[in-house]
């Protein structure tokens, strides 16, 4: 039997062979690790950033309690945590000696985590965005439906994906890949993303998936330009991809919502997504170091 605390390692097989029944215990509050690792189990560590991931995991009574992972430059992504368990993570991490952009979990444990990180290190936490989970209930399309017709994105439409997606990043206050044909060539290969096209074969709004992992699918990236927004496209295009998750055999249907969104959280829960939980993420700032 391991020792109780955390327990820190480079090696994703470990991490999944000690955290994986518990990552598949909620799938839906874990839907972002599980999706993630399973990109860098399929990928390899290029999937999500030149420096090795780092992944651990907290032991308690020979069994896991809690899990983390960083992709760098990302910032480090936590299920939940009790503050006791977000202060010792934190002091864990800090002996490392390695700067941490931020934190990204549920609302209480990113909170939690962010002021730990903060006393120790000294670091000033900056909240970045807030977040709400849907899962969805009952799929509603909604009436009247816009006209047009879902249809999965091809090679054909590979130079709209990458300005879609680049457009998408910056809107949600991202910084967009200077090369994101990576995404874009994954997706395309694996029938990810839908386009919503008008009847004349125009498209005008995006939605992709994740694979299925653990029963779960969650939707992401959804995205209509700006100056086609307002016509009900992104919930015609969410609604094919939701009717898709449901036909191959999803067991639970997700998606996350930036709260400063009205619209799209209202848009959301008409079409029949229920919240699960609201999450947070923080960036972390550091004071430069005098000079002599």
């Amino acid at each position: 039997m391991r020792p109780d605390g955390w327990h820190l390692t480079e090696d994703l097989d470990e991490f999944l062979a000690r955290v994986g029944e518990f990552l598949r215990s909620r799938p839906a509050l874990h839907t972002v690790p599980l999706t993630v690792t399973e990109a860098l189990r399929t990928r390899g560590a290029d999937a999500y950033g030149a420096e090795a991931p780092v992944f651990g995991w907290l032991e308690r009574a020979g069994k896991v309690r809690a899990a983390f992972f960083r992709t760098s430059p990302r910032r480090p992504y936590l299920t939940p945590l009790i503050p006791e368990e977000a202060e010792s993570l934190a002091a864990n991490l800090s002996r490392l000696g390695r700067p941490l952009p931020g934190v990204s979990a549920d609302h209480d444990t990113a909170t939690a985590f962010a002021k730990a990180w903060q006393r120790h290190t000294g670091a000033t936490p900056t909240l970045h965005e807030r977040e709400r989970l849907y899962r969805l209930g009952t799929l509603t399309p909604p009436e009247p439906l816009a006209e047009g017709r879902g249809r999965i994105a091809g090679e054909q439409d590979r130079e709209r994906l990458m300005l879609w997606h680049r457009e998408f990043v910056a809107d949600i206050g991202g910084t967009p890949a200077p090369d994101n044909s990576s995404w874009v060539d994954t997706r395309i290969a694996d029938g990810r993303v839908t386009f919503w096209e008008t009847p004349d074969g125009t498209p005008v709004s995006m939605a992709g998936v994740t694979p299925m992992v653990a029963g779960q699918i969650r939707v992401a990236p959804v995205y209509t330009p700006a100056h086609l927004r307002g016509r009900g496209y992104a919930g015609a295009a969410t609604v094919e991809v939701s009717r898709a998750a449901l036909a191959a055999g999803a067991a639970e249907i997700l998606l996350f919502a930036d709260l400063a969104n009205p619209t799209s959280n209202g848009l959301y829960q008409r079409i029949g997504y229920r919240p699960v939980t609201d999450f947070a993420v923080y960036d972390f700032s550091y004071a430069a170091p005098e000079s002599r």
